[in-house]
């Protein structure tokens, strides 16, 4: 669906609403759906992936709406709702992506397994988890970090991670072959 026209009979009352709920003054609401449609309008041939329209068009209208915030800086500032848009949802895909971690971080091998456990999933500092498990502080540094590096891998064969302007986790696909651990 890379046609402009499906594009706005998909989405225009759905990021109308959203922009709505953000925004109290009704007259900047249509300006800045019009904003965001000329911008999905003039880009949307530079899309590369179909299955992350929707993403990419929230994204477009909550950057519309920032900048519409910006000009208006003098008398209104932009809410905090804003610093972190979609907490809920970051939530809910951490959570989801924690319940497929637990079977990869039981394919580590052990010493690795043990460094994330202690100290990913039990909150032990890496110098308390060295002690417990009589390695060196830089010996036990070098296992969480080659753990980590290792469970990324293993994720990132399974799924598509999407991640914000802030680097954080805001969303991730399966990928179609699937995944056997998860």
């Amino acid at each position: 669906m890379n046609l402009p026209e499906e594009v706005w009979k998909e989405y225009h009352s759905r990021l109308r609403a959203f922009i709505k709920s953000k925004i109290s003054y009704e007259a900047a609401t249509d300006d800045i759906l019009q904003d965001v449609f000329l911008k999905i309008h003039s880009s949307l041939a530079s899309l590369k992936d179909d299955t992350k329209l929707k993403s990419w068009i929230y994204q477009i209208a909550r950057n519309a709406i920032v900048d519409y915030f910006r000009s208006q800086k003098p008398t209104v500032d932009i809410p905090e709702w804003f610093s972190n848009p979609e907490t809920d949802s970051a939530e809910e895909v951490t959570q989801e992506l924690s319940e497929c971690l637990q079977p990869m971080i039981q394919l580590l091998p052990k010493n690795y397994r043990e460094a994330i456990i202690l100290s990913e999933l039990k909150g032990l500092t890496q110098k308390e988890v060295a002690k417990l498990q009589g390695t060196s502080l830089s010996g036990t540094k070098s296992r969480v970090q080659r753990g980590r590096a290792l469970l990324k891998n293993m994720l990132s064969e399974c799924c598509q991670l999407e991640f914000d302007h802030s680097g954080r986790l805001c969303g991730y696909e399966r990928k179609e072959r699937g995944c056997d651990i998860c």
